[in-house]
């Protein structure tokens, strides 16, 4: 019974540290992003612009691919505002 309880006491001590060394490497990652950033904000601006535009022009072309919705352009407003609504909604339920 003693050695259970040792073994354990020595799990749990092993798991300790892993959790130390990994707030460790998460402050040293903290660190080199956090001075990437002030070091070169513009580009981060302009990574962060071109993914975003990049992702709307997809969306763009995705929708035009679709016959319904380029054919019926005002369908894709509506689209457009019910998923805007129920995601709201579902939002406004999880919080």
């Amino acid at each position: 019974m003693n050695t259970i309880q040792e073994q354990r006491k020595r799990v749990e001590d092993e798991l300790h540290k892993l959790e130390n060394m990994g707030g460790d490497l998460t402050e040293k990652a903290k660190g080199f992003r956090d001075s990437a950033f002030t070091r070169f904000p513009v580009i981060f601006v302009f990574m962060s612009t071109f993914g975003l535009v990049a992702t709307l022009y997809g969306f763009e072309k995705v929708i035009d691919d679709i016959q319904f919705f380029s054919e019926n352009p005002k369908m894709v407003l509506v689209a457009g505002v019910v998923t805007l609504a129920l995601t709201g909604s579902l939002f406004k339920k999880l919080t």
